[in-house]
């Protein structure tokens, strides 16, 4: 009975069991439970069939075992004399359970092994992504050493923060909701028209069609539209708002890109991959660009190529938007005065430090620093005033300067002077013409971009660009009109639809491809560019020219105007610059042809090249001046010495000592005149000498040909170099006071050791004295006119003038053979019976005449009488050395021309070895000096090398080079596509 009992209750709790399993996997069939159950719950006689199990169904989950075939029980036979026995239930169901653990834990072990093996096998499946690693680019793997990853997780905005980015979902619904029942207003009105014209409607009841057209009455329409209205333009600020939100957003993006891009470009050394197609690309434009304004400034040459032309009218705010495009205040700043001067091209390109260099200068200025914008502006303005001409106010000469930084938008600008209408006090009167002409010259290029701006703040009327670009550009092809200082023009215009006109083309005859609208400040010259900025924003974004669509998004901010105008740059570059190198390419082939049939036989030397040439002939020449003998030196400077100096000697020395009675006083007064004169004059007159003799001898190696190697081309450069050369050199201030030592030694000495050294200066005076009365002569035959033979021979006469000096050189010849030992000097008393002697004879004399003609007369009879004392002298060396005792003869006068002999020797000597050793030197230096200054000044050797020849080479040359930078930047243009 109790067994009964008992196998009820445990089918209970098999079919509990079985249901509960069916739950989770599927079907459980009753063989397949635990023999331990299945013997204690159902009892059945051993020859029972076992029941066959159920199909699974398709609830059981996969899994990889799934597919093995399903497991059957199978169970022994019991035996013929099997006979169930009493078992102790509770205590073998307690020591099953306690079993279960270890089937628990060793299911868990062959789980995790079959898991691994799993594993395993998938993983030898996959392949090595080890011999892929090269892919990746090195900086990903380094990344970390040069970005702070948690300095920039903490800068990132949290999620607070987010959120108020991110706009109002609520709100929006609800805009969307006004503007769905906005729009939905639209087919309801189109479906009441539609539906008063259809047929069905037209053939209905009238009842029908009084209900649908008293649908609405007429205060419920202005109600309505009162409302749309409102919706409209609730909707259109959230819009607004939304969009200037995520404009923001944008900008601290591109921020953070830009930090980012510059830590990468820092590290160009260590293999980090940075963009230099980019910056190299705009970098070689520019070049081109440069090439060509050096070529021909004049813009002879044809030259297409697009640049961003910045015309505009004076203050009407150009420089500001360069500025703002640079993103840097790099121009001078004036108040209503003319600043810009001379056209500015500015290279924007991208760069991992915001710096600014000018092209012939290797210093950069830090545009982050007020110091170095101050001093760009300087520099720019000093540049500028160097290039105005005297009798100018304005240049066409460019002014280049390259502006690098991170996120700026490459491209080439040109800012040129602002255009005037009427030129004021301090200008030249040419200033209106010649600012346009500038701005024609290059607007006139078909391939430049005109960026005209307009002052808003002023009445258009009073604009004078517009006509000028209207001109220049009548289709509006390549023209961006920008409207500038837009917020003084929203407070000044009474009627903001004006505003409209301007920039939709309507109000000027002018055309354009684009038009903009900007605000480059409030007028403070001390305003920073991210000041600005956020006052552009903060205008536009309260502006009710924008909330009111008179102006579209796209068509406001500095920003927005930078990268259109980069794209039409860029635009117009491709589809021009090939053409451009095609038209160079055919200048060169026609300078080449022109070249081999001039100078078939001469190499192409542009102007540099031959300065180089002219240059290595020059130094050759002064180290020439090194091999000039010690002999020829000395010969020159004694001769060109007592050339000098031999008319002092003579007349201030020689003759007043002459005038002695003694020889004793005649020593003493020579020896006074000698001291005084090395002391003042001789030192100072020797060095002349000898600078005047290194010229000399210098500009014969300079100008001497050279047979068939001079070049003709270099004589106006060679006396260039040496008249510069020769004003530059100066003696050394030391020589004169060593010299004057020397000399006064030398003139103190009287010692005559030998015969040979006395007859040396016998001839020496004798051949002064000949060179002094062969003078004397000359003079008194213009004083007196020509004798009777050449009178007779040659039909000459004499002048009233010659005569009086003939009668009167005759009267004083007469009084000196009364008396040849007469002094110098005529004494008053004699001057009178001269004068009455003439006057007797009917000839009128003036007391000066006659004293002018005794110093002549007298002159030539004193050195007559010293030209015969030395032919006395020839054989007085005999009592010299014995002083002159119990001797008439006296030949001090010898002894006074040898001491002059010596001091000249001695003198050329010492300037001999000051020329060999110092002064050549430093005339070298100086030549030097003088060629790398003409090799630096451009201008100086465009005047110094001219001719057919310099200038057909430097065009050639020129040519060239911009043909090879042209096709050098094609390539890298057609590799950045």
């Amino acid at each position: 009975m109790w067994r009964a009992r008992r196998a009820a209750e445990a089918c209970e709790v098999c079919q509990s069991l079985v249901n509960v399993h069916y739950v989770v996997r599927g079907t459980f069939s009753l063989p397949r439970l635990h023999l331990i159950s299945r013997s204690l719950h159902h009892p059945r006689p051993p020859t029972a069939r076992p029941l066959r199990p159920q199909l699974r169904v398709s609830c059981q989950p996969f899994s990889s075992l799934s597919h093995l075939p399903p497991r059957r029980w199978k169970l022994s036979p019991a035996k013929p004399s099997y006979q169930p026995r009493r078992h102790f239930w509770p205590a073998r169901l307690a020591a099953r359970l306690l079993r279960l653990r270890y089937l628990l834990l060793g299911s868990a072990v062959g789980g995790g092994y079959t898991a691994k093996k799993t594993f395993d096998q998938w993983k030898d499946m996959m392949p090595d992504l080890s011999d892929y690693k090269w892919i990746v680019p090195d900086f990903v793997w380094q990344l970390d050493e040069y970005i702070d990853l948690e300095k920039l997780s903490k800068a990132l905005p949290d999620s607070e923060s987010l959120a108020k980015l991110v706009p109002d979902l609520d709100k929006l619904a609800g805009s969307f909701s006004l503007l769905k029942d906005f729009f939905s207003t639209g087919p309801k009105l189109v479906s009441e028209v539609v539906g008063a014209s259809d047929p069905l409607l037209l053939l209905g009841t009238s009842g029908e069609t009084a209900f649908r057209a008293t649908d609405a009455s007429e205060s419920d329409r202005q109600f309505k539209k009162v409302t749309d209205k409102e919706k409209a333009e609730q909707l259109q600020e959230e819009l607004l708002r939304t969009q200037l939100k995520y404009q923001r957003i944008l900008e601290r993006l591109e921020k953070e890109n830009k930090e980012l891009r510059k830590l990468v470009l820092q590290k160009d050394d260590k293999g980090i991959h940075q963009r230099n197609l980019k910056k190299s690309l705009i970098d070689m434009y520019s070049e081109v660009l440069d090439v060509l304004s050096d070529y021909d400034a004049s813009y002879n040459t044809q030259d297409h190529l697009p640049r961003v032309v910045v015309v505009g009218d004076q203050s009407a705010g150009k420089t500001s938007v360069l500025e703002m495009i640079a993103q840097a205040r790099i121009f001078p700043r004036g108040s209503g005065e003319m600043m810009t001067r001379s056209p500015v091209k500015v290279t924007l390109s991208e760069g991992p430090h915001h710096v600014a260099l000018f092209k012939d200068s290797s210093r950069e200025f830090d545009l982050t620093k007020e110091e170095d914008l101050a001093a760009l502006r300087r520099e720019i303005e000093l540049r500028m005033r160097k290039s105005v001409k005297e009798g100018c106010t304005v240049s066409p000469e460019t002014i280049s300067l390259n502006v690098k930084g991170p996120g700026l938008q490459r491209m080439v600008l040109v800012d040129l002077p602002g255009v005037i209408n009427t030129v004021t006090s301090g200008m030249a009167p040419d200033t209106k013409e010649m600012i346009f002409s500038i701005s024609k010259a290059y607007m006139q290029n078909p391939n430049a971009i005109i960026l005209c701006i307009q002052d808003g703040s002023v009445d258009a009327e009073r604009s004078i660009v517009t006509d000028l670009v209207s001109q220049m550009d009548p289709h509006g092809r390549r023209t961006i009109f920008v409207l500038t200082k837009v917020d003084l023009a929203e407070k000044n215009v009474a009627s903001p639809s004006r505003i409209q006109q301007i920039i939709e083309g309507k109000l000027f005859p002018m055309k354009a491809l684009g038009y903009f609208a900007v605000v480059t400040g409030k007028g403070n010259s001390s305003e920073s560019i991210e000041a600005i900025r956020d006052y552009e924003e903060e205008f536009f974004q309260n502006s009710k020219l924008l909330k009111t669509s008179m102006l579209k998004a796209h068509q406001v901010t500095t920003r927005n105007l930078s990268l259109a105008v980069s794209d039409c740059f860029w635009k117009m570059v491709r589809e021009s610059v090939e053409q451009q190198a095609d038209s160079f390419k055919a200048t060169r082939f026609n300078l080449e042809t022109e070249w081999k049939n001039n100078f078939p036989r001469l190499r192409e030397l542009d102007r540099n090249e031959l300065f180089e040439k002219a240059k290595n002939e020059i130094l050759d020449e002064v180290i020439s001046l090194s091999q000039v003998t010690p002999k020829h030196w000395e010969e020159i400077l004694q001769q060109t010495l007592w050339e000098r100096v031999s008319t002092h000697v003579i007349e201030n020395i020689y003759l007043p000592a002459a005038q002695t009675m003694n020889s004793g006083t005649f020593n003493t007064t020579v020896d006074i005149k000698l001291k005084q004169w090395t002391d003042k004059q001789l030192p100072t007159k020797a060095v002349e000498v000898a600078w005047e003799a290194l010229q000399e001898e210098f500009s014969r190696f300079m100008t001497e040909p050279r047979g068939k190697e001079h070049d003709d081309i270099f004589d106006k450069l060679k006396q260039a170099v040496r008249e510069e050369s020769i004003k530059r050199h100066k003696w050394n201030d030391f020589a004169e006071d060593s010299l004057r030592v020397i000399q006064h030694n030398a003139l103190e000495d009287r010692s005559i050791t030998d015969k040979q050294q006395w007859d040396a200066a016998i001839y020496f005076m004798e051949e002064a004295l000949r060179g002094r009365l062969k003078d004397t002569e000359t003079v008194l035959e213009n004083m007196v006119g020509p004798d009777w033979k050449k009178r007779w021979m040659n039909w000459m006469g004499r002048t009233q003038e010659q005569s009086i000096h003939n009668e009167t050189k005759n009267e004083l010849e007469k009084m000196l053979k009364c008396n040849e030992e007469h002094p110098a000097y005529l004494a008053s008393d004699e001057i009178t019976t001269v004068r009455k002697n003439l006057e007797s004879r009917g000839v009128e004399v003036d007391p000066c005449l006659i004293k002018d003609t005794w110093h002549q007369v007298y002159r030539r009879h004193f050195l007559k009488t010293a030209l015969s004392h030395c032919n006395l002298c020839r054989r007085g060396f005999y009592y010299y050395q014995r002083h002159f005792v119990d001797s008439e003869l006296e030949c001090n006068d010898v002894v006074l021309f040898w001491r002059i002999q010596r001091m000249l020797s001695i003198t050329a000597n010492t300037l001999r070895q000051q020329l060999t050793n110092t002064e050549v030197r430093r005339l070298e230096k100086n030549v030097k000096e003088v060629l790398e200054d003409f090799a630096e000044d451009s201008e100086k050797k465009m005047k110094l090398l001219t001719g057919k020849r310099v200038q057909l080479a430097e065009d050639l040359k020129k040519v060239r080079e911009i043909q090879e930078k042209l096709d050098a930047f094609i390539e890298a243009l057609h590799q950045e596509k």
